[in-house]
């Protein structure tokens, strides 16, 4: 269960509102009548991830393979493994990304009208896969603090208590807990801390 607005949502509802934020957030990347202006005029370039998996289960995550790339920076996932993530749609595709970031970006800029069943990332210093859609996700923001691939990643964690003592050793910038959140509450703003260079 996670939490929203102070009460608790189940996953299949966590998924359901992934899917609405997707395919809302591609509305507005291709311009649609949208809070930034009613002819949907705003800053965003229009990018749309396409799904590079035709096959995806959905009830748990495919194994990455080195013929596998990123859905959005087109890298190879497996030469990250501690940082690979992917996702299923409901109508049988998905995608993969070498790092947590790439899946903010494609999850604000998908082309696909399919919802989100299932998400997984790697769990920050680790090479365990996780349930994105019940993960926590620390939104450092100092790339220069960093040595990540792309950049700059949300750290991820299964357990919230992780994510705590993650930020609160974190020293390049102040954090609180407003900077953990779910997969439910990436939108654009979020997705362009990682990858605003590619939306």
């Amino acid at each position: 269960m996670t939490e929203r607005g102070g009460r608790l949502i189940g996953r299949r509802r966590l998924l359901g509102l992934l899917g609405t934020g997707a395919a809302a957030s591609v509305a507005g990347c291709l311009g649609g009548n949208g809070a930034d202006g009613a002819d949907g005029d705003d800053d965003r370039a229009g990018t749309a991830y396409d799904p590079n998996v035709e096959e995806h289960p959905g009830d748990d995550p495919i194994e990455f393979s080195d013929t596998q790339a990123c859905a959005v920076c087109n890298m190879t996932p497996t030469d990250y493994p501690q940082w690979q993530s992917q996702l299923a749609h409901e109508d049988g595709t998905g995608a993969v990304f070498d790092t947590p970031g790439c899946l903010f970006a494609y999850l604000v800029a998908t082309s696909s009208e399919s919802p989100v069943v299932g998400a997984w990332s790697m769990e920050y210093g680790t090479t365990s896969l996780v349930d994105a859609t019940e993960a926590h996700f620390v939104l450092i923001t100092d790339a220069d603090a960093a040595d990540d691939p792309m950049d700059i990643n949300p750290r991820v964690f299964a357990d919230h208590d992780d994510a705590v003592a993650y930020l609160e050793e974190w020293d390049p910038e102040d954090l609180t807990e407003d900077d953990i959140i779910g997969l439910e509450d990436v939108d654009f703003e979020v997705a362009s801390i990682y990858r605003g260079n590619r939306l």
